[in-house]
Parts: structure tokens; sequence; C-alpha cells
């Protein structure tokens, strides 16, 4: 077997209406089906049928732990092609009153990390010379630098 790309992410959420505006208004995902009150589909383009699934949860879910845990540390998100984008998303982040948790430049990408309302850890980011790192597997190694945009 051998797994030909990423399909899809799958979401338990508190409350799928401010998790719906996040996805689909903030972030500018095509919502593609409801399951009532209960799950919101999504995706981003044509590449396939769903990218995104948004499961709601029953009441009093146990919070996302912090720090270091087994499990998902965040989902990444490209977002575009160049820092103009990236600095575009940032002011939007920034008017939505979004929490910014970091900026760093990884060499291969310059990313912007944000949480979404039940505190997944999302990473907006555009790639850095893709052309290099296609051709040179071994540049594809990240570094961790302060982003400055």
């Amino acid at each position: 077997m051998q797994v030909k790309e990423l399909g899809h992410a799958v979401l338990y959420v508190r409350d799928l209406a401010a998790s719906c505006k996040f996805y689909g208004e903030l972030l500018g995902w095509r919502e593609v089906g409801r399951y009532g009150d209960a799950a919101a589909v999504f995706s981003a383009g044509q590449r396939t049928h769903h990218e995104l699934l948004l499961i709601q949860v029953a009441h009093d879910p146990a919070p996302i732990p912090t720090g270091p845990r087994v499990g998902l540390y965040h989902l990444g998100l490209k977002i575009g092609e160049s820092d103009d984008e990236l600095c575009a998303a940032l002011a939007e982040v920034r008017a939505a009153d979004v929490p910014i948790v970091g900026m760093s430049d990884h060499g291969v990408t310059h990313s912007l990390y944000i949480r979404d309302p039940d505190g997944n850890e999302i990473e907006l980011y555009i790639d850095v010379l893709p052309a290099v790192w296609r051709e040179q597997p071994l540049a594809s190694m990240m570094t961790t630098r302060p982003l400055r945009l």
C-alpha cells in the first residue's frame, strides 16, 4: 500500500455554528453539505469531495490538553504563493480577533499559527522556493526562525 495524498480532516467541535463561521467565512472554505445541526462538510476547491468535516459534540466535551501531548499538533493550510498573501491573511486574522500563537520562517514555508474556536492550532502558510525543495529533497528539512511580516 502507498498513501497518495492526505485526503481530509475530521474535527469534533463544541459549537458547530462558530466553527462553520471560522472555517467558512474567515478561512474561505466552501460549505458543501450539512447534516442538520450535527455536522458540516467543507471543501477548499476541486481537488476532492471534501477536505474538512466538522462534527458537533455533546454537552461539556473534554478540552484539548495544553502543552505537548499525543495526537494532532496542528493542521497546515496553504493559503497562497507570496508573503503579500500571508500579510493579507494576517490582517484578516487580526481584524477577526483570532488568537495568533506564532509566526515562523521555516525555510521552505512562511507560516502564521492561529487557533480555531476550539483551540486547535492551524498553520496558514505559503511555500518558499518550491522549485528548490522539489528537486533537492534535503532542502525541505525545516528550520525555525522568527518571521517578520
